[in-house]
């Protein structure tokens, strides 16, 4: 992967809806040419059967490496190992091993961690494994060192390429890098970006993630609480001026978390080229 990267993540469309509903908004963002587009699936894993083909579509169709998200809720070892057969014939060679939300302390899975998936995927096969960071710290961790700890742990298994969770202050980012670095991890660490274009998405977003809202996002949202075209302009706006710092404060990339809207992807990514003078 080159250095600044850009990258997007989309989320594959609901099985009954068909994958024809993704081809305009991936044409959009194909035509940004980043260095490769990720493809979620549910917690739950109800929409794994279309994250397959939204893959081979962007790498067949679009000529760009994809990357299929991997979790362990829900998922038996045998499922990963056929999953990642399938992958591999299907000329699929990166995968984001996360943990996902399991929907209750019982739910079945052969895997707990993030870091037993990626044990596993790295045991069996050759895939270029990607892994999740969390500038704030995980919402489940006991500390942020112990964050600091799997980062270096899931590196030690397999994961060449880290990717961090939402996050609105460069300031957190650039602490988890320093400390990052200063254990050893040596992978490129990319900043995950959301631009906030819709105030209930992003509350949303917040809730889920444990991401916080720093004052000065919270102040845009809340001038612009009842002009949803003033918030979507400002909110992309904002996104770039954190990206532009985060690239000059020596960040590997961009992730772009587009939420499947490539007229955000396009307005985004000129935005941040422009104000680079690229």
């Amino acid at each position: 992967m080159k250095k600044p990267g850009f990258s997007v993540e989309v989320f594959p469309p609901k099985i009954n809806d068909g994958i024809e509903v993704i081809y305009r908004p991936l044409d959009g963002i194909a035509a940004l040419s980043p260095d490769y587009i990720s493809v979620t699936y549910s917690a739950g894993g109800s929409a794994k059967g279309l994250t397959l083909e939204v893959c081979e579509f962007i790498k067949k169709v679009h000529g760009i490496e994809s990357v299929a998200h991997l979790t362990c809720a829900n998922s038996s070892a045998s499922y990963i190992d056929d999953y990642l057969d399938k992958l591999h014939y299907a000329g699929i060679d990166y995968v984001l091993a996360l943990r996902g939300d399991f929907a209750d302390e019982n739910q079945l899975s052969d895997y707990r961690y993030a870091s037993d998936l990626i044990r596993d995927i790295k045991n069996k096969g050759a895939q270029h494994i990607f892994a999740a960071c969390y500038p704030e710290g995980h919402k489940d961790s006991p500390s942020f060192d112990m964050d600091i700890r799997i980062m270096k742990l899931k590196e030690d298994l397999g994961a060449e390429h880290f990717i961090s969770q939402l996050f609105f202050d460069e300031a957190d980012f650039f602490r988890m890098t320093e400390k990052a670095r200063s254990q050893g991890v040596k992978s490129d660490i990319v900043a995950g970006i959301m631009p906030v274009t819709n105030a209930k998405q992003i509350v949303r977003m917040v809730q889920l993630s444990g991401a916080k809202i720093p004052e000065n996002l919270s102040r845009l949202i809340a001038k612009y609480e009842y002009d949803p075209k003033g918030l979507y302009e400002a909110g992309i706006e904002f996104s770039i001026n954190q990206s532009v710092k985060l690239l000059e404060g020596g960040a590997d990339g961009l992730h772009l978390y587009a939420m499947n809207n490539a007229l955000v992807a396009q307005k985004y990514y000129e935005g941040v080229r422009v104000s680079l003078g690229r």
